[in-house]
């Protein structure tokens, strides 16, 4: 794995790119980490992934809770890891023990042995050494260090002790990954900007290829956030890249791009799938104005739409006009409403589909924001548009009324 930044914009927000072996084709930073359940998409089958934009989709997150059952790592290194056991030898794999919807860490249940998280199939307790011997059978283009992840709102004794087991588990997966491989260094550290800063001068003076920054997600509001980022990003080495998870809605995208994150994780557009919503927001960066805003469009923040609403019954537009993804181009809301309401799987696998082209979208304009210098400006309009949005329509709900 290699990784170059390319560009700078507003101080911290910088673009790269990220070269894997398995890859033919550098991928751009920021870009996102596609959720997956056991190394592939929840909804969307493998002879549609080629309809999603290349190569932005081809960099995958991958639990390695989801392989605690079967098959077992024996077989798996038998086959010769994840790119063969999948059928994607062209695409990264990213190891990430906390996935954010079905895998969360367990602060309570952590102890110095390892790190508790919720599964599936119940709560488990990993330790270092069943760690790495998971992440040697899997084989993962980039793997994270075990971390043990803490809420806001835990004492700052516990939170001090879970950066000083992070620092030791880091010690232990280092020492203890014998084939190789690029190791990502994770950071927390709860809300303590001191512990965070203590964490990331640690990590950053380890032999690691790159960053994870945890412990977002986990109960913080989004005005101590950027602090809590500024001090990890301006004390990690800037040639390294930068992984978080927790951070999903484009606003809290933004945030960290500003702070200068490189890869995030997808969680957002399994929970707007599972929901039956579709994103619709605009990426060009064209503003709308309060009289495009249809009260008849129930759960819409003009971010997106709830296609279940019964205002879409006989709608035969696309989700989004001029949207290139499969799902606009073959079906349209009318249908994807029907499906939805008979509980027929094929409405998360189109939803899925359109939310992670619409949203590589998003990652592509914010590249072409920072390549351009722009991207405060950039930032600063997506969440004017926003607010502006949520004040026209409760102006035009209260005149309906």
């Amino acid at each position: 794995m290699k990784f170059a930044v390319k560009a700078w914009s507003g101080g911290r927000a910088r673009t790269g790119v990220l070269h894997f072996g398995s890859c033919p084709t550098p991928i751009e930073t920021p870009s996102l980490l596609l959720s997956t359940r056991k190394g592939l998409p929840l909804f969307t089958p493998p002879d549609l992934l080629p309809s999603l934009p290349l190569p932005d989709s081809r960099l995958f997150h991958v639990s390695s809770l989801h392989f605690l059952e079967v098959p077992s790592p024996q077989t798996i290194s038998k086959i010769g890891g994840l790119h063969q056991l999948l059928g994607l030898p062209e695409h990264g794999f990213v190891c990430i023990p906390r996935d954010s919807i079905q895998c969360l860490p367990e602060c309570n249940s952590s102890n110095k042995f390892g790190a508790s998280f919720e599964t599936p199939s119940g709560r488990h307790l990993m330790k270092p050494v069943e760690y790495v011997e998971l992440i040697t059978s899997l084989k993962p283009n980039m793997w994270t260090t075990l971390a043990d992840e803490v809420p806001v709102w835990v004492s700052d004794k516990r939170n001090k002790t879970s950066v000083d087991r992070t620092i030791r588990w880091l010690d232990e997966c280092i020492e203890l990954n014998q084939a190789g491989g690029p190791v990502i260094g994770s950071v927390v550290g709860g809300s303590s900007v001191n512990e965070r800063e203590r964490c990331a001068q640690e990590v950053a003076s380890r032999n690691v290829s790159g960053y994870w920054i945890g412990g977002f997600g986990l109960g913080e509001n989004m005005d101590e956030r950027p602090a809590l980022l500024n001090a990890v990003t301006d004390i990690l080495q800037e040639e390294k890249p930068r992984l978080i998870s927790g951070l999903g809605l484009p606003e809290e995208v933004l945030q960290g791009v500003a702070a200068g994150i490189d890869v995030f994780d997808s969680t957002y557009i399994c929970h707007l799938t599972l929901g039956g919503f579709a994103l619709t927001f605009p990426l060009d960066g064209v503003e709308m104005k309060a009289s495009d805003i249809e009260l008849t469009n129930i759960g819409s923040d003009q971010t997106k739409i709830n296609l279940r609403g019964t205002a879409y019954r006989k709608d035969l537009s696309p989700i989004v006009a001029n949207c290139n993804c499969y799902t606009c181009k073959n079906h349209t809301k009318a249908y994807i409403n029907h499906l939805l309401n008979v509980r027929e799987m094929l409405a998360q696998t189109l939803l899925e589909i359109h939310n992670t082209h619409h949203y590589l979208g998003f990652f592509r304009s914010i590249r072409e924001a920072i390549k351009s210098g722009n991207f405060e400006q950039f930032r600063q309009k997506f969440v004017e548009s926003r607010c502006y949005h949520v004040a026209a329509e409760a102006a035009a709900a209260a005149a309906f009324m």
